[in-house]
């Protein structure tokens, strides 16, 4: 069983006064993309609206919304960062529209409702930071009752991988041997998870889904504990060496479709990249083997900004598998069997007595 914090940052809101951060966020592509096509090609839901941009930032996501049409936005931002918001506001002549505010959220009163919410919430493996708290309670403080958020849902993916860069890497640096380094840095990532880009080669599963967020109805409780048990069948042979978490979010849309913002590693590399949790020990596994391990994320009662990750690696013999798990066992194969001559109408042998 791995058990480890996946945030250590000590003051959330000083963390978002470097300048890096937000650099690393705005020259994300694929993240302003998402954001900008949703907002611009919905301008019917934005032209004369109220907009409340929670954790504006910089103040990039409340321009979008002026540039759509809205009557007023307030970019409410926690961190001294607010004050580059309001020079970016004046810079694209928004002052009479955009109104930044310097709050937490949760302390901040609006004079009126608001008709859209938007916000950049996601942190790594979606949760990291738990800012979708301050989401919820804007919503429920001051969302109109057929208000739109952008985002309005997520989801959480998980699937066994490979991670060369903490394990083959190291067998062979220009010819040493670098093995007992690699070891270390399993050792140090026994702790958290780390932050990299995985390629979609290093995927040994079909992704599962941990969880699937409905922004209009989650609750506050609901994202305090999360638990999913998985049984994965390996579509290749590999190295099983860790769990790979990423996760997609999708925006609202009424005349168009509907825009998907993913971090899957199918997809172009975002500044969050993908999250990995890095097993002490590789297990090679073959096509078809089932891989099965429960994950849990938690949320730390000490630090309400922190979320605990464990994953149990479960003996694939001695826990349940889906109906039409497609692994190698022998009774996933004859129920595979039965199934399949359902499906053709052929019960003979099963029906007759």
């Amino acid at each position: 069983m791995l058990q480890m914090e996946a945030m250590e940052t000590s003051n959330y809101f000083e963390s978002y006064e470097d300048l890096d951060i937000h650099k690393l966020m705005l020259r994300d592509k694929a993240r302003n993309t998402a954001y900008k096509s949703s907002i611009l090609s919905n301008r019917h839901d934005f032209k004369d609206k109220v907009v409340l941009d929670v954790g504006a930032g910089t103040g990039i996501l409340s321009v979008f919304c002026a540039q759509a049409g809205a009557r007023t936005v307030y970019a409410v931002e926690a961190s001294n960062i607010y004050k580059i918001a309001e020079e970016i506001v004046k810079e694209n002549k928004y002052e009479n529209v955009i109104k930044v505010m310097h709050s937490k959220i949760e302390d901040i009163d609006l004079p009126e409702k608001v008709d859209i919410i938007v916000s950049e919430w996601m942190g790594f493996y979606l949760l990291h930071e738990a800012m979708l708290e301050s989401v919820i309670i804007a919503r429920d403080k001051f969302l109109k009752p057929d208000g739109l958020i952008f985002p309005e849902s997520a989801t959480l993916y998980s699937v066994p991988c490979s991670v060369p860069s903490m394990y083959d890497d190291w067998e062979d640096l220009d010819g040493v041997s670098m093995r007992h380094f690699g070891l270390k840095l399993r050792e140090n990532a026994s702790t958290r998870p780390i932050t990299e880009t995985v390629s979609p080669e290093a995927m040994l599963c079909d992704p599962e889904v941990v969880v699937w967020l409905d922004l209009r109805e989650v609750t506050v409780d609901d994202v305090k504990t999360m638990e999913m048990r998985h049984v994965a069948v390996a579509n290749k042979t590999g190295k099983y060496q860790g769990i790979c978490l990423w996760f997609s979010c999708t925006f609202p849309s009424r005349l168009t479709e509907p825009v998907t913002l993913s971090t899957d590693p199918e997809e172009p590399p975002t500044h969050w990249k993908q999250t990995i949790v890095v097993l002490p020990s590789d297990i090679q596994v073959e096509k078809g083997t089932p891989i099965a391990y429960d994950l849990q994320l938690a949320r730390s009662e000490e630090n309400n900004r922190r979320y605990a990750i464990e994953v149990t690696m479960l003996h694939p013999d001695e826990v349940e598998h889906p109906e039409y798990c497609t692994c190698y066992l022998t009774k996933c194969i004859l129920v595979r069997a039965m199934l399949d001559k359902y499906e053709k109408g052929d019960l003979s042998g099963i029906t007759e007595k």
